[in-house]
């Protein structure tokens, strides 16, 4: 995917939704609405990248994953979306190697270890009322 793919096909799409915004009602509910219009806009523009970088078996997957972890789809997504704006995306990325990614990430990331510290001797007083 070249840059200027990506980009002349996201601002085709923003036109396209300036077109179909039309006017606005009062000021507050009006930028309400713009930023809801703008994540809109933002999820569409993310989605129509990952739809032309992605093949329809990753992209499943990853749907998949999204439904499960939420913030490791959206990772993966983000990184994808890097990968295509600098070039380094050269075809379509398949289920394979969206799987080594994703193994990619799951190595990196340090997983939270709960360490759980005992008292040594420790006496508890209260099972005295049990002998009772």
């Amino acid at each position: 995917m070249a840059d200027a793919e990506l980009e002349q096909i996201r601002k085709a799409r923003l036109e396209q939704l300036k077109a179909q915004g039309g006017g606005a009602g009062s000021p507050g509910a009006g930028q309400g609405a713009s930023q809801e219009q703008q994540k809109q806009q933002e999820a569409e523009a993310r989605q129509s990248i990952l739809n032309q970088i992605l093949h329809p078996e990753a992209a499943d997957r990853l749907g998949r994953i999204r439904l499960v972890k939420e913030e490791r789809a959206a990772d993966i997504e983000n990184r994808l979306i890097m990968l295509a704006r600098t070039g380094q995306l050269r075809q379509k990325v398949t289920e394979a190697q969206l799987k080594e990614l994703l193994n990619a990430v799951a190595e990196t990331k340090e997983e939270e270890k709960i360490v759980v510290s005992r008292r040594k001797n420790w006496d508890d007083e209260d099972d005295d009322l049990l002998d009772l």
